[in-house]
């Protein structure tokens, strides 16, 4: 028992010496990386050139995380430092673009109180999230709202609707009910127009935004011909881009495919998934959405124990949806969301790293002419692990995982500097 327990301290001194000498380094290159970063918020905001992203003419490749908590730890002064450490994290390991809620529907410390009723002190954490990005070089993806009951989401205003005496069966009465539909484009006109109180800069103005994301992971079960979301994504996408032609916008699905392509439903990860009312072609054919968008989640997708299995999906499913993404639609493609949560039984963090970096490989070995990139579920700081739902990526207690962070954010370096986008031209650190 006594051998163990020093055992286990001396390891303990190693990993924090690890860590240390792991941190310091990052640290190093993140002081000239910040100052860069604010200088290309400068430069103006990220668009699109045909399958690629640029600023100002450069090629900008996504390197990413998502921490979606972002808004409601902002609007408390108690925890509004833990959002500062996530980005200071994230921009040691060479990341700079990061996806978060722009809402919180109901409830606790919620941002969208009732139709069309505001917290001003949750828009004000929101205001926070913005300036803070910027202050460290990020760009932000802000989605709108949530197919998940989680912060609300599309239960929620669907409950509002039924208080309000509308007659609603289900929660997909989100997606075609009038009323229902103008509360959900009053919120979005009211973030999208906010004025920062931090900056003075409308978030329509400020090129820390990159894009806007209509709905986390959207489905629509109750019309598996999806032609229910199509009318949705059709009608709110031209709705935003009316509000604000010059952020990129996307609609925020996992890729599944559908009824408009019969010969791929055999790629998706199980039978009833072309069910789910998406359709990842199709969808991305609506007119104003500016790149596709796809997740990667084997761990809940796939039964199978196999760790080699789950790396062959990976590698299928990325291969699959880059290639429609450059022959059928032109445009980037976004791997929004991708994790494995080591509170499953059948992997561990060894495997979780091994995960990353296949999703990493995959997307530098593509020779497709594609452009776009991925982004991490998820990132937290030190002292927020009581959140943790075992995907959680603590950076300053996995110095392995800062490292192949760090090593990706050079190979994109590498990667544009032999002019794989079309451009000798220097790129856009990420």
């Amino acid at each position: 028992m006594m051998a163990s327990v020093r055992v286990g301290s001396n390891a303990g001194s190693v990993r924090s010496v690890l860590i240390a000498l792991a941190w310091a380094a990052a640290l190093i290159r993140h002081e000239g990386h910040a100052m860069s970063g604010m200088e290309d918020e400068e430069r103006g905001a990220v668009e699109r050139r045909g399958t690629h992203f640029v600023v100002q003419g450069r090629p900008f490749l996504v390197h990413g995380f998502n921490t979606y908590w972002l808004m409601v730890f902002a609007a408390d002064p108690a925890t509004r430092c833990k959002v500062s450490d996530v980005f200071k994290d994230a921009a040691a390991a060479g990341l700079t673009v990061c996806r978060t809620w722009a809402f919180n529907d109901g409830g606790w410390r919620a941002l969208q109180i009732s139709p069309f009723v505001y917290d001003e002190e949750v828009f004000k954490g929101l205001d926070f999230v913005v300036s803070e990005a910027r202050t460290h070089g990020m760009r932000l993806m802000l989605s709108f709202c949530n197919n998940w009951e989680d912060y609300g989401g599309k239960a929620q205003y669907v409950r509002w609707g039924q208080e309000a005496g509308l007659d609603l069966s289900g929660d997909d009465d989100f997606f075609s009910d009038p009323t229902v539909k103008s509360y959900y484009k009053a919120f979005a006109k009211t973030v999208i127009t906010r004025v920062n109180t931090f900056t003075n800069v409308a978030y329509k103005d400020d090129p820390t935004i990159m894009a806007w994301e209509l709905i986390n992971e959207p489905r629509c079960p109750s019309d598996p011909s999806g032609d229910t979301l199509q009318a949705w994504f059709e009608e709110m996408a031209a709705y935003v881009k009316s509000i604000d032609p010059t952020h990129l916008l996307e609609i925020g699905v996992e890729g599944f495919y559908g009824p408009s392509t019969p010969e791929r439903l055999q790629l998706n990860p199980y039978t009833c998934a072309g069910d789910a009312g998406t359709d990842f072609v199709r969808n991305h054919q609506v007119a104003g959405v500016d790149f596709a968008s796809v997740h990667v989640y084997s761990d809940t997708w796939l039964p199978d124990p196999d760790p080699d299995a789950h790396l062959q999906f990976v590698r299928a499913w990325m291969h699959q949806h880059m290639d429609d993404a450059e022959k059928l639609l032109g445009m980037p493609v976004v791997f929004g969301e991708f994790g494995v949560s080591v509170k499953d039984e059948r992997f561990d963090s060894r495997f979780r790293e091994t995960f990353m970096e296949t999703v990493y490989d995959t997307l530098l070995s593509s020779r497709r002419d594609v452009g776009g990139g991925c982004l991490v579920w998820q990132l937290f700081p030190e002292g927020t692990e009581h959140m943790d739902d075992g995907y959680a990526v603590v950076l300053a207690e996995s110095p392995s995982t800062l490292q192949m962070l760090s090593q990706h954010s050079r190979s994109l370096q590498t990667h544009h500097s032999k002019g794989s986008c079309g451009s000798s031209e220097p790129h856009e650190e990420l």
